[in-house]
C-alpha cells in the first residue's frame, strides 16, 4: 500500500447528507439575518451574500454539476491528482491538516502552480463504505502523500 507505483483511484457522487446540513446552515444563517434588528440596506446586504454564497458552493462543491467540481482522486506514480469535468485530472499536493474521519474526509490541497490552499470534504454517503475506508487509510499511512506537486 505504500509502494508509490500502486495505483489508487476513487470517486465520490454528491452527498445527500452534506445537502442537508449545508440547508440547514444556511437556513440559520438567513433566520439569524432576518431576527437581527438592522437597517433594511444590512438585512438585504445579509441575504443577498447567503444567496451569493448558495449559488457558488452548491454546484461546485455539494451538487458536483459543475464542470469545475472535483469527482475523483487518485495517486500513483505521479503523485496526487484531482479531476474535474473542465479540467481533466490536475496534480495537487495535499496538505498536512487535512483529514480522514469515519464520517467524513476532508482534502485540503493545492493546485500545482497555485498558492491558494483549497478545501474538499467528501462525506461517507458520496462513496461506498469499502471505497471511503480505502480513501482514508491511503491519505493516513501514504508515505509520499506531503510531496509537492510537480
Amino acid at each position: 500500500m505504500s509502494n508509490p507505483s500502486d495505483g489508487f483511484e476513487c470517486q465520490w457522487r454528491p452527498s445527500r447528507q452534506l445537502l442537508a446540513l449545508y440547508a440547514l446552515v444556511q437556513g440559520l444563517a438567513l433566520i439569524s439575518v432576518l431576527l437581527v434588528d438592522i437597517p433594511l440596506w444590512a438585512l438585504l446586504l445579509g441575504v443577498g451574500f447567503c444567496l451569493i454564497h448558495a449559488i457558488w458552493v452548491l454546484p461546485r462543491h455539494i451538487l458536483l454539476s459543475s464542470p469545475r467540481a472535483f469527482s475523483a482522486l487518485r495517486c500513483n506514480a505521479e503523485g496526487w491528482q484531482l479531476e474535474s469535468a473542465a479540467a481533466g485530472w490536475q496534480a495537487i499536493q495535499l496538505r498536512r491538516d487535512s483529514l480522514a474521519l469515519p464520517l467524513a474526509v476532508v482534502l485540503r490541497f493545492r493546485l500545482a502552480g497555485e498558492w491558494r490552499v483549497r478545501a474538499l470534504c467528501i462525506p461517507r454517503d458520496a462513496m461506498a463504505r469499502d471505497a471511503h475506508r480505502r480513501l482514508r487509510v491511503r491519505l493516513k499511512f501514504s508515505r509520499r502523500r506531503w510531496a509537492a506537486a510537480e
